[in-house]
């Protein structure tokens, strides 16, 4: 095969190919723009990359490095202005869709050269073009699904970041090693050579990077764990501290009011009676309000109830406990616990008293349990990776409520949904009558 087919990789192919290449990653990133602004975005984002290394094509090889640099701050520029994430995630990606795109343009290229020399069609070239970037890339997309799957949300320190930059800077710099310096026991003057070992280095490094990010998305899969069983165990024993609280009040309560009822008959003093009938109305607020048929919903419900009151906030509840009788007692506390905890913290905020509501469905609908609470909202909820979106600035550190909700719905085979009409939240969890845990 002659050598003069293996020219170097055209710059519109390497243009396309970082691009494609962050198109796959913000794929996988929640956008800040709207579709109609995001392709607007990408398409300029295309324009200038190709523009750029187009135009910079003639300089020298020793400013071939430098050029590459900013083609990756390019893609980071892309990245950052139509992604919502955080500048160590979206660098972390960038560092991962410029290793990606090298691999695609160079087996490309690769792969084009060797059909150059059998037949020499544009036709071929362009269809190969399309067929090899399209396999790379769809296939980097399933990958970066697959990776990603289970785990809320990707998190990056700044130790993580520099690592997989010094990674893809490395697999680089050792892939591009030939086409600088030839005399070095690491590079060949073979021109086909020089495209086998970059494509092979590049290759490389898309594994090392993909079994990276394989072992942080572990990390924050236990880490998510850690907290569903810590949300777990803190709202069992919130129940079973409600539980103690309230035999001892219903104990209290009704001595209380067989000790009224006989002051009552046998006093006659008109003050006396007023501060009889104060003391007695101050106990109805004590008295169970709610009988669900459940006893662990009621006492999760009354101990709620002791915060709501002080903060103007009415809960309503519609509810055949006796459905929930195949769960357990931890599982009960999980989900009602947790959801209404996230429901009396979302209208606490508000400012109207009025509009500090919250409403408790469970029914059964035919062989399913509906779970339905509902609280007002003023704000706009987000929902990202199939959960809302916390308007809290330690993001890293809250949601796990949900999640852990989540998890015990899924538990019985269960869902769990969420939705917004009319400023009403709703959250729904949806679960098969007797369904084993």
């Amino acid at each position: 095969m002659e050598t003069s087919f293996y020219q170097d990789i055209p710059r519109i192919y390497t243009a396309l190919a970082e691009w494609l290449a962050c198109m796959v990653y913000c794929g996988v990133m929640k956008r800040k723009l709207k579709s109609e602004d995001f392709i607007l975005a990408s398409i300029l984002a295309l324009v200038i990359q190709s523009m750029f290394l187009v135009l910079t094509k003639s300089l020298t090889v020793y400013l071939w490095v430098p050029c590459m640099l900013i083609a990756v701050g390019f893609m980071f520029l892309f990245m950052y202005f139509t992604c919502d994430d955080s500048r160590n995630v979206i660098g972390y990606y960038c560092a991962r869709a410029f290793l990606l795109a090298e691999l695609a343009a160079s087996l490309e290229w690769q792969l084009a050269c060797y059909l150059y020399s059998k037949n020499r069609s544009l036709v071929l070239q362009l269809i190969l073009l399309v067929v090899i970037y399209a396999i790379v890339f769809i296939w980097a997309h399933y990958m970066e699904v697959s990776i990603t799957r289970g785990v809320f949300q990707l998190e990056i320190n700044a130790r993580e970041l520099l690592a997989a930059v010094l990674i893809a800077a490395a697999v680089f710099a050792f892939s591009n090693l030939s086409f600088i310096f030839q005399n070095t026991p690491f590079s060949t003057e073979v021109t086909a050579d020089v495209f086998y070992i970059r494509t092979l280095v590049d290759l490389a490094g898309i594994m090392i990077l993909y079994v990276y990010q394989s072992r942080i998305c572990e990390l924050l899969a236990e880490k998510e764990l850690r907290n569903i069983h810590s949300m777990l165990k803190a709202q069992y024993e919130k129940y079973r501290n409600y539980q103690s609280t309230f035999e001892l009040i219903n104990m209290k309560y009704h001595d209380l009011k067989h000790q009224i009822a006989g002051l009552r008959a046998e006093m006659s003093d008109e003050e006396r009676k007023e501060w009889i009938d104060s003391l007695e109305q101050e106990l109805e607020s004590y008295s169970p309000e709610l009988e669900t048929g459940n006893s662990v919903l009621d006492t999760l419900i009354a101990g709620k109830m002791i915060g709501c009151r002080a903060n103007n906030i009415k809960i309503t509840c519609v509810a055949d406990g006796d459905v929930l009788d195949f769960m357990h007692v931890a599982d009960i506390c999980t989900i009602f616990g947790n959801a209404l905890d996230n429901a009396i913290e979302s209208v606490s905020m508000i400012p109207d008293p009025e509009k500090r509501l919250i409403h408790l469905t469970i029914s059964q609908k035919k062989n399913f349990v509906l779970i339905q609470i509902n609280n007002y909202c003023e704000n706009n909820i987000i929902i990202k990776n199939g959960y809302p979106v916390t308007t809290k600035a330690d993001k890293g550190n809250h949601g796990f409520g949900i999640k852990s909700i989540r998890y015990t719905a899924e538990k019985y085979h269960g869902s769990l949904t969420f939705d917004l009409n009319d400023n009403w939240f709703e959250l729904k969890v949806l679960i098969p009558q007797g369904g084993n845990a």
